[in-house]
């Protein structure tokens, strides 16, 4: 029989109040997904296609689907009452919100659209999210935000393909909801994902090449010598320029997703936003028995500094993302 999101929630979280409002803030999620699931697939007939004339807090414009995507996302979440406080990548700054500091609160950080250029070329995007818990007895402040990735209660993400899916972890292995859209209902369709130890598969955006570090350079020309090569098989890259894409294909088969540290923004440390992007898919992809680095450190120990900060990030099947940081720890020896 099929097990609905509903069911699931109440066989796995009922058993303490803590636990029973953390469901309400996946359900709150839940609720969002299906929302922004109606928008993506309708945008090109509602004229909500196209960039607009400003820019986010990163300097990036603003697609119109952003805007309305994080729209959904505050409203559903601000009317949760187990929120106290929201973080997007579409704001400047975080949302704090007045709630019973007796009860159990939690804050939600998220991308509302990931892959937003992908939008215009019909190709799949999603959302990615992370919930952090309050700290009890008081009200929320910005610097609860700032902890380490290993103190999320809850991440994950949707992705809005042929199916719309539901992907996320609580601690207890990774599990995938796929959308009836007739019922408008998320139907568990596979459990406790692993991801492959080894992989014949990599995605990076190649057209960065020139300005890699040496260990990155070092993996991607093995990588491409194939069978000719150190590494004596042949691989295949992939890339989709949505993080969602390119994670969720490493979750369902191996592989592993590069978006270095490089010397084209070197006063960046990276490109991807931690909080609502690094951290999220880290925890799922080690959640099903992956990796997740930088290269030189552990991306659920990084200790953020501000709500928007950036890490490089080397992701996937555990055996890759081994070698690679190995190839960075024989660099730095030399440096």
């Amino acid at each position: 029989m099929q097990k609905s999101l509903e069911t699931f929630l109440s066989e796995k979280l009922n058993q303490t109040e803590e636990k029973k409002r953390l469901a309400i803030v996946i359900k709150a999620i839940a609720e969002s997904v299906k929302q922004v699931a109606i928008m993506v697939g309708t945008a090109p007939l509602a004229g909500q296609l196209g960039k607009l004339n400003n820019q986010n807090v990163q300097g990036e414009q603003q697609a119109k689907l952003d805007l309305l995507t994080n729209d959904c996302f505050v409203a559903n979440l601000e009317a949760c009452e187990a929120i106290a406080g929201l973080v997007s990548e579409e704001l400047d700054e975080a949302i704090l919100l007045s709630r019973d500091t007796s009860r159990p609160n939690y804050l939600a950080v998220f991308d509302p659209l990931d892959g937003s250029s992908n939008i215009e070329v019909n190709v799949a995007v999603g959302s990615i999210f992370s919930v952090l818990k309050v700290p009890s007895g008081r009200a929320t402040q910005v610097a609860d935000f700032l902890v380490k990735g290993t103190e999320q209660v809850l991440a994950g993400y949707a992705i809005y393909g042929p199916s719309t899916l539901l992907v996320f972890t609580f601690g207890e292995g990774v599990q995938v909801f796929t959308l009836d859209r007739d019922k408008q209902e998320f139907i568990l369709t596979q459990e406790n994902m692993h991801v492959q130890e080894d992989t014949q598969e990599f995605a990076i955006n190649a057209s960065n090449a020139r300005f890699w570090e040496p260990p990155i350079q070092q993996y991607v020309d093995e990588c491409q010598a194939g069978t000719t090569g150190v590494r004596g098989k042949d691989f295949n890259m992939r890339w989709i320029a949505s993080m969602v894409a390119d994670v969720h294909r490493i979750l369902m088969r191996g592989g592993v997703y590069l978006y270095p540290k490089d010397n084209k923004m070197p006063l960046k440390a990276g490109r991807l936003r931690l909080l609502y992007e690094l951290n999220p898919m880290s925890w799922i992809i080690e959640q099903a028995g992956g990796k997740s680095s930088t290269g030189r450190e552990r991306v659920l120990e990084i200790m953020p500094t501000e709500i928007h900060q950036r890490a490089p990030i080397i992701i996937g099947s555990k055996k890759e993302v081994e070698r690679v940081v190995r190839y960075y720890q024989a660099f730095d020896v030399l440096k």
